[in-house]
């Protein structure tokens, strides 16, 4: 099942087009996307049941986050051997580094954003979406507790991620658009082996990152886990698990995005964003 945002309403996408929950269902689920999430079980159960003859043709511009507003975006830092290889730091034990993107920053699978002064960065990540509340999880029950998965975007502007005394991860990060999300929500029934996906990103058609999601560290479970120790996850919270090697930062010499250029994310069984970078005006 796949779960979209199409123009602010939520959407369940078929293979012909888009149907909309809120007409489809009767009323019975409201047209804010991020409402579904707090009755995951119930639209779960409805969605099953829903006519794909209802479904109309729709333009992916109007395509949003598929999770608009989480109360939570929790993102790892160094979750990949060789990313923390080419950032020059050790692989984490026991907790991976935590930090936030803030709400502002997202936004859906194709746009275009602006550059703000620095060196602008790319991270694929494949994104978790909270179904059901976790506090204290086992891992054995973590996928219990997720809606489905979708693709992200951590656009870090490194300049500022880095400014000390104190490193600002979550304010590099969280420049206006830099968290795209997207294409839409795959519910865990569509896809095979989530262990197990390539995730790619491309600047002007030139592959920069490839990997896969059995090089983890911490997995999806692990993460679960690990977080709803210490936070409470709510329905609609986004888990950011970490990105492969590849990173502009990375690179020698290092490269950075510039106006003009594209960035295209990729992962296998759930789609792609595309973000094309202007100029600050």
């Amino acid at each position: 099942m796949r779960i979209a945002n199409l123009a602010g309403r939520a959407a369940l996408i078929t293979e012909t087009g888009a149907v909309d929950v809120a007409t489809a269902s009767g009323g019975r689920f409201g047209p804010e996307p991020h409402a579904l999430y707090a009755q995951w079980a119930q639209f779960r159960a409805w969605a099953a049941t829903a006519d794909p003859s209802a479904a109309q043709p729709y333009d992916p511009a109007l395509l949003g986050a598929p999770t608009p507003t989480p109360v939570q975006v929790l993102a790892i830092g160094l979750n990949y051997r060789e990313h923390a290889a080419e950032s020059g730091l050790a692989v984490p034990e026991g907790m991976p580094p935590v930090f936030t993107k803030f709400v502002s920053s997202l936004s859906g699978p194709y746009t275009t954003v602006t550059l703000p002064p620095g060196k602008v960065d790319w991270e694929v990540e494949l994104a978790v979406v909270i179904g059901t509340t976790a506090t204290r999880v086992a891992e054995a029950d973590a996928w219990d507790h997720i809606a489905g998965f979708t693709i992200a975007q951590d656009i870090s502007e490194r300049a500022l991620q880095l400014s000390g005394p104190a490193p600002q991860f979550s304010l590099g990060k969280s420049h206006r658009g830099f968290c795209p999300l997207g294409p839409w929500l795959v519910t865990l029934d569509e896809i095979a082996d989530p262990s197990a996906l390539r995730l790619t990103s491309t600047v002007d058609g030139e592959t920069v990152q490839d990997g896969n999601t059995r090089d983890m560290i911490f997995s999806v479970p692990t993460l679960i886990a690990r977080l709803s120790e210490v936070v409470t996850l709510y329905p609609g919270d986004l888990i950011l698990s970490g990105t492969p090697s590849g990173v502009g930062m990375g690179r020698n010499p290092q490269r950075f995005l510039a106006p003009g250029e594209t960035l295209v994310s990729t992962i296998e069984g759930i789609g792609t964003l595309e973000q094309r970078f202007v100029a600050q005006a």
